[in-house]
């Protein structure tokens, strides 16, 4: 599908000439068609007159007054607000849709068919589309429930999993679900436009927080699934691993991680205590799984010895994983001593914004942050000039 887009926005990237409308807003949505527009898709962001939610959620803000959150997963989108009651706007979303090679949308199932903005009504226009909706509980028997993460992380069980045995349950410390079903979403677009690729065929795709929930549980829900086991809420230790949790040194907790006989021998020896490993009620991980609660209190006995950072040192060489328990500014510094380069600036000019790098390197074909996160509507001119242009 061909569809030319102002020339002075051609972006690089593998994506480079697919148009993605976008009619998300909030976190799931935005998300995805973030890492497309990263990867050289150009992102249309359609929003109401008021603007994206996320742009009032503050605090925090940038010293100019503008929300982090809605920084955080809008750059390389370029605005225009539309209002889809009226006659004009709606034409102009509907021509988007049109030339769209890729639709995404998280309003409550059925939300857009008022505006002759579902599935049903752009794939008339538009057969080749890919249309991706993102919802919280689905089209089915759960369309007309909201669609919030923490909503979701209650009811999938998640929350009953997070927090202390004895204490109340407790929410991911980010809306866990709302990523991975912008995770879910976007490798789904991209498998349908490998099936356009070879068959001209577009299609709808319909993704749920729920589900993503479902799935992104792992181990959990599958301990049910397969084996009729319903997990329970064990703090920060793992239900099939030990050591794999805090424990605590001279100085504050350290995050061991020794997963395997060989790391758990490893761990044994550098702290001092080589027996343990050869103990008959240690020397398997089941075993060691299954005393924890001897195990854990011998191991604090000799980390109390130094400090977590001197630990992380000795144990890291020794190839014991590990790792302290950072502030969020110390773990993008972390990020930064090993060189990831966490931090990267998107736009030109004086319109530029500091955001987080995209999380995959490619080495052909790279991610890039020509457009800093918009302003409402700060493309709105030249993007319904474009669509009243007659292009196709």
């Amino acid at each position: 599908m061909s569809n030319p887009t102002p020339a002075d926005q051609a972006a690089p990237g593998p994506l480079a000439g697919l148009l993605v409308a976008d009619f998300s807003r909030v976190l799931a949505g935005p998300y995805c068609t973030m890492l497309l527009a990263d990867l050289g898709a150009d992102v249309i962001k359609v929003e109401s007159p008021g603007g994206d939610d996320t742009r009032a959620w503050v605090p925090p803000v940038t010293d100019d007054g503008v929300s982090t959150y809605f920084l955080s997963i809008n750059r390389n989108k370029r605005s225009v607000a539309l209002d889809l009651k009226d006659d004009g706007d709606r034409g102009l979303a509907h021509e988007l849709a049109r030339r769209a090679d890729i639709f995404v949308q998280n309003f409550k199932p059925g939300g857009l068919a008022r505006f002759g903005l579902d599935y049903p009504a752009v794939s008339a226009l538009n057969p080749a589309v890919i249309y991706a909706s993102i919802s919280g509980f689905g089209s089915g028997g759960g369309k007309d429930l909201p669609g919030y993460d923490l909503m979701v992380q209650a009811m999938s069980g998640l929350m009953s999993l997070t927090g202390d045995p004895d204490g109340p349950p407790y929410r991911a410390g980010i809306s866990a679900f709302d990523v991975i079903a912008g995770l879910h979403t976007t490798i789904a677009i991209l498998a349908a436009l490998n099936h356009r690729t070879a068959t001209g065929e577009g299609q709808h795709l319909d993704a749920s927080l729920m589900a993503s929930a479902m799935s992104g549980m792992v181990n959990q829900t599958s301990a049910y699934a397969a084996a009729g086991v319903v997990p329970f809420r064990m703090g920060n230790s793992h239900p099939s691993l030990f050591p794999y949790e805090p424990l605590p040194t001279g100085d504050g907790d350290l995050v061991v991680t020794a997963g395997n006989n060989t790391q758990f021998r490893k761990l044994c020896e550098v702290i001092g205590a080589p027996g343990l490993a050869d103990d008959p009620r240690f020397d398997t991980n089941p075993g060691r799984t299954a005393n924890r609660d001897i195990l854990r209190p011998l191991l604090a006995e000799k980390l109390a010895a130094r400090s977590a950072a001197e630990w992380f040192d000795l144990l890291i060489a020794r190839g014991v994983p590990c790792g302290p328990i950072n502030t969020v500014d110390k773990g993008i510094a972390f990020a930064e001593k090993i060189g990831l380069e966490p931090i990267v600036t998107a736009g030109t000019g004086d319109r530029t914004r500091p955001v987080m790098r995209h999380p995959v390197a490619f080495s052909k074909t790279p991610a890039s942050y020509p457009l800093a996160p918009p302003e409402l509507d700060e493309h709105g001119d030249e993007i319904r000039a474009w669509l009243k242009g007659g292009q196709s």
